[in-house]
């Protein structure tokens, strides 16, 4: 029996991790947070020092939090919904729970990172890559496109995590890119091809170690361990997709006001903090090494810059997160 992304992430509703309580002696604003817990909590000192409003949030991942949000309805105590990828908010969207932002939080944001409805807006995004260990594939020998993985060449030179919802999000820009049938064909070729790790950071240690050729994930995870120390990413390299293809797809983190916010106002701010110069400032200097979406702002080297990205246009509202745990479940990646 297939279960879908709301029926799995239900049962996880009660384990929702919570940070800080309220006193209700002053301003506040309660966030359900799918983003990075960490970058969360570097930016939310900064909004509440620069306004005075506390800022309580409830940690979880994007199914669980959109689940909540779905289940809870108008009786949500939330007030905004951050997502680390733009199908979890989609599905919010469509459930009809989200109240239009004002321009102050959506103009900073260009027009293709957020969608027409004005209901939600990207804040922070991260590029699809490919980690490649050079000692096994060569540069000249790596893919033009990431739908090339899965034909026969590519047998045992590949790893994913499709649990996670990274992978998940690559193969909703596909479907909608390339349509229902490709993309079941994509799958099965991958299922073919490739070794499933559980986490993107052990994709990216086992093409470190030389284990698997390369694998598929965002930009950051080889990044942030070259910020770090290079254990797991010195003997790797990074391989970006060009010329609109899948493989260059930018995954979008949303931010969005409940239409049922008990502080509305408070929201409104906080949003708008994230997507504004100071927020988005906070967010290129911080540890996370995401792309911040403001063109006013920028991450400084050794990442590939934004503008040198080449993604291909997709409907970021229109990715469909309960399809693509319909085809991973039929390609055997998910119960």
């Amino acid at each position: 029996m297939k279960r879908t992304p709301l029926v799995m992430a239900l049962a996880l509703v009660g384990a929702l991790g919570v940070v800080g309580c309220s006193s209700d002696d002053g301003p506040q604003v309660v966030v359900y947070n799918a983003q990075h817990e960490q970058l969360l909590e570097e930016l939310a000192p900064k909004f509440e020092e620069a306004t005075g409003i506390e800022v309580v949030l409830r940690n979880g991942s994007d199914s669980e939090m959109a689940a909540q949000l779905i289940q809870e309805g108008d009786a949500s105590p939330a007030d905004v919904f951050l997502t680390e990828n733009s199908p979890a908010m989609a599905a919010v969207e469509r459930a009809g729970l989200l109240a239009p932002l004002d321009a102050e939080a959506t103009d900073p944001i260009p027009a293709q990172y957020r969608p027409d409805s004005g209901l939600w807006t990207g804040f922070v995004s991260r590029s699809t890559v490919l980690v490649y260990n050079p000692d096994l594939v060569a540069e000249d020998e790596l893919p033009e496109s990431l739908l090339d993985l899965a034909e026969p060449e590519w047998a045992g030179k590949v790893s994913f995590s499709p649990t996670g919802a990274d992978f998940q999000a690559i193969v909703a820009a596909v479907l909608d890119l390339e349509g229902e049938e490709a993309t079941r064909a994509w799958l099965e070729g991958l299922k073919a091809n490739g070794t499933v790790y559980d986490g993107n950071n052990v994709v990216l240690e086992a093409v470190n170690s030389g284990e698997v050729a390369t694998g598929i994930e965002y930009h950051y995870y080889w990044y942030r361990d070259q910020a770090e120390s290079g254990e797991n990413s010195d003997d790797s390299a990074l391989h970006f997709f060009g010329d609109q293809d899948p493989g260059a797809f930018i995954s979008v983190s949303g931010a969005a006001v409940l239409e049922s916010a008990e502080h509305a106002d408070e929201a409104q701010q906080f949003v708008a903090f994230l997507t504004g110069e100071a927020g988005q400032q906070a967010l290129a200097d911080s540890y996370a090494l995401e792309y911040p979406l403001n063109p006013a702002v920028s991450l400084a080297p050794p990442v590939k810059p934004f503008a040198d990205l080449e993604p291909p246009a997709v409907a970021i509202s229109d990715l469909d997160g309960d399809k693509v745990v319909e085809l991973l479940s039929d390609a055997g990646f998910v119960l």
